[in-house]
């Protein structure tokens, strides 16, 4: 079986930037286990599986698609950049014909849409709660910050995500000197409230590009030890910081080493779009 695949970096329009995600393109459902094989054999923080839900259409002409991530040890309900990226290899490489293209997915329909040289992407809002007290998370969260001042700390339920917040007196430069060791995240007893940590500061508008937020993100639960930047993580770090700035449009960048930028708007609806720029940097087949 012969397989397209093409690796997309998303949320940068700039090679070798981003967050690298692995795009098949599928004609028939494959057994789970090949699935999970393949998103091993790519060894990236994702690989996204599309199919056709209309067997008469192609990747061309079809507006809506079944939609899998799986990290190279588990599949996963929600993922932003390789949502980008099959996006982004439907309009750009496959010229697919429609304005908006619809992904079922285990969490839901997703809308995605063209909008000039971004995609934008109809993401649910996943707001988290602040922790009065921080008995139950204080290893973890030392294990993430060490001894960096901390202004607050939530918990999203829905995706079970820990949120840090570093103190105001904290800059961009504190959040990338951060070193936690993946194998101490593991080791800390969470009870499997948490399968991902993000730590956030507030960021610098009156410098360009006006960052409202910047962020990192450690998936050591998923096989994942740092994700480079993560659309889902932004369903809680949006809700988050726009009730704390009072805005609904914001700019964030996650600061991995390789970095990307994200347009947030919260919508009427309750939803959130995410907004984006990818580059595709190799086209080819899979053979299995």
């Amino acid at each position: 079986m012969e397989i397209p695949v093409f690796t997309v970096d998303a949320f940068t329009n700039i090679p070798f930037k981003g967050n690298p995600a692995a795009v098949c393109l599928l004609l028939h459902e494959l057994q789970d286990d090949m699935y999970q094989n393949i998103a091993a054999e790519m060894n990236l923080s994702e690989t996204a599986f599309i199919i056709p839900l209309n067997s008469k259409d192609d990747f061309s002409s079809g507006a809506r698609f079944s939609l899998r991530w799986f990290t190279p040890t588990t599949e996963v309900p929600l993922c932003g950049h390789a949502t980008l990226a099959s996006a982004a290899v439907l309009f750009n490489k496959k010229k697919n014909v429609n304005s908006t293209v619809v992904f079922e997915t285990l969490s839901g329909e997703l809308y995605v849409r063209q909008q000039g040289e971004s995609i934008v992407m109809d993401f649910p809002l996943n707001k988290p709660t602040p922790l009065q007290g921080l008995n139950e998370f204080k290893d973890i969260v030392k294990a993430a910050v060490g001894d960096q001042p901390v202004q607050e700390v939530c918990l999203c339920g829905t995706t079970k995500m820990l949120m840090v917040r570093l103190a105001d007196s904290c800059d961009r430069s504190v959040l990338t000197s951060l070193q936690p060791d993946p194998a101490v995240l593991l080791r800390v007893d969470t009870g499997g409230r948490v399968r991902c940590l993000l730590v956030t500061v507030i960021g610098d508008p009156g410098c360009q590009p006006g960052y409202d937020f910047y962020s990192r993100n450690f998936f050591p639960w998923f096989g994942v030890p740092e994700d480079p930047v993560t659309g889902s993580a932004h369903t809680v770090l949006a809700g988050y910081w726009s009730e704390k700035l009072g805005k609904k449009k914001m700019l964030a960048y996650q600061c991995s080493s390789r970095g990307g930028e994200l347009e947030l708007e919260l919508k009427d609806d309750g939803r959130l779009n995410i907004a984006g720029q990818a580059v595709t940097v190799l086209q080819g087949i899979l053979t299995v």
